[in-house]
């Protein structure tokens, strides 16, 4: 993710998000942790296809980032179009995060999700992530709790991807 994709991933974080979008400081905040020696953040964004159906092509579809820090990775976000849903973007999505955590020489990665976002836990669960403790009320507006969900080894699963086994 570069500066010039902020305006469309607001545009797609406030669809998907519309009660706790990220803000456009945030995403700047978080860039600025991603460049140069002393990096500690990695953001990647995905784009259509020019040409693909319905699309104008290079419409920003998904996004997702990572912060890393002491051994210790934790995922940011992830975001896909509707359209795009069980289309494989989302674990191609995870699967770079994964792959920066190994960068970054993390020992784990942690993330949470929605308890009420089944689909989420179960690509996460796929990846190799284990529930390991709740958030209450993490999510507002509603209150809603977090699964707060870990992966104790970023180095297999990023080696399973590499062989096919993440599917």
């Amino acid at each position: 993710m570069r500066w010039w994709d902020i305006g469309p991933v607001l545009e797609l974080e406030r669809a998907l998000f519309p009660d706790d979008a990220w803000s456009k400081g945030l995403f700047w905040s978080e860039l600025a942790h991603a460049r140069g020696a002393g990096a500690t953040r990695r953001y990647v964004v995905a784009e259509e296809a020019p040409g693909s159906e319905g699309g104008q092509g290079g419409r920003v579809v998904g996004y997702a980032g990572l912060a890393a820090i002491d051994g210790t990775g934790d995922v940011q976000t992830i975001a896909v179009a509707q359209e795009h849903w069980s289309t494989g973007l989302g674990s191609r999505l995870l699967g770079e995060l994964l792959t920066a955590a190994t960068d970054f020489e993390c020992r784990e990665v942690l993330l949470e999700v929605r308890v009420d976002n089944t689909r989420a836990q179960r690509l996460y669960e796929r990846f190799g992530f284990e529930g390991v403790g709740v958030r209450r009320g993490y999510y507002q507006p509603g209150n809603v709790d977090a699964l707060v969900m870990r992966l104790s080894d970023p180095l297999s699963a990023v080696q399973g991807m590499t062989h096919g086994s993440q599917g």
